[in-house]
């Protein structure tokens, strides 16, 4: 029994191109692509097939290394991790790329039944039993690392964006301003007090306006943050005036009973920027 699924295994492996072929083609005929997007695809297109004939050749290599199904769904697991990555970076749809499904199913198949129609029911019952769980652990293997190559990508962006968010810009020699626009969030608040630390001591600001013109809300934890950071500024020897309190957010901060002792508020930039430079003379 075991020599019958050694045989369709190496039938499986030696016809991998093959049928990777006929996969491939069966995918996209009935695809309408645009004059662009053929172009792109004609670029790729041999290093797809070739990954699809990789894949076809993991179901042969299972066969013939029956029963021990552990080895097959390691190589699977790494097929996935592998090319969900490079798939996704190819910039296609999970929903696109889980369409092969079928075709590798139907066309891998197709090949066996050729191969399997003068041996036993238990041999095609133990083809199955192969090929069917290595499929979904295919399946699930690939979609796992896929969207975890998307979350990456998301926390990325959204790393970038928050790192664009705290932006301290210099105004003059010493002195940079730091406009705030947006809620501010737990993430938010900690890249605030790492990012405007270390921007200040590189810029070499002995001055820093905190401009709160754009926050529409104040909360104890926002206030909280916004404290945090302008002690720790004067630990490295930055004198912060604040600017821009919104008149809602003055309400809410005094309903709040926050204390303000100790810091310098000014209604606007031009307000601040006098003060510091009476200061400086």
């Amino acid at each position: 029994m075991n020599s019958e699924l050694h045989l369709i295994g190496e039938m499986i492996i030696n016809k991998k191109r093959e049928i990777a072929m006929a996969v491939h083609e069966d995918r996209y005929s009935n695809v309408v692509l645009t004059e662009a997007k053929k172009h792109e695809l004609k670029k790729i297109e041999e290093q797809i097939i070739e990954i699809r004939a990789n894949f076809i050749s993991l179901f042969g290599q299972a066969l013939i290394e029956y029963p021990d199904n552990e080895k097959g769904l390691q190589n699977i697991s790494e097929w996935g991790k592998e090319t969900g990555e490079y798939i996704y970076n190819l910039g296609a749809s999970l929903d696109e790329a889980l369409k092969d499904t079928s075709f590798y199913r139907e066309h891998i198949w197709n090949a066996i039944k050729e191969e399997a129609k003068d041996m036993s029911a238990s041999t095609v019952f133990d083809v199955i039993s192969v090929i069917d769980p290595l499929m979904d652990h295919a399946i699930y293997s690939f979609s796992l690392t896929f969207v975890e190559s998307h979350q990456k990508s998301l926390e990325n962006a959204k790393t970038a964006l928050l790192e664009l968010s705290v932006p301290v810009v210099p105004l003059m020699a010493g002195v940079g301003v730091l406009p705030l626009v947006g809620n501010v969030d737990t993430e938010r608040a900690q890249l605030l007090m790492e990012e405007t630390l270390e921007q200040a001591v590189n810029l070499k600001l002995t001055h820093l306006i905190f401009d709160i013109s754009g926050v529409m809300i104040v909360d104890t934890m926002v206030a909280d943050q916004l404290f945090k950071v302008i002690s720790a500024l004067s630990l490295v020897g930055v004198k912060t005036i604040m600017t821009g309190i919104r008149p809602e957010v003055a309400h809410t901060m005094v309903t709040l009973g926050l204390n303000l002792e100790g810091i310098m508020i000014k209604a606007n930039l031009h307000q601040a920027f006098k003060e510091i430079q009476s200061l400086q003379n």
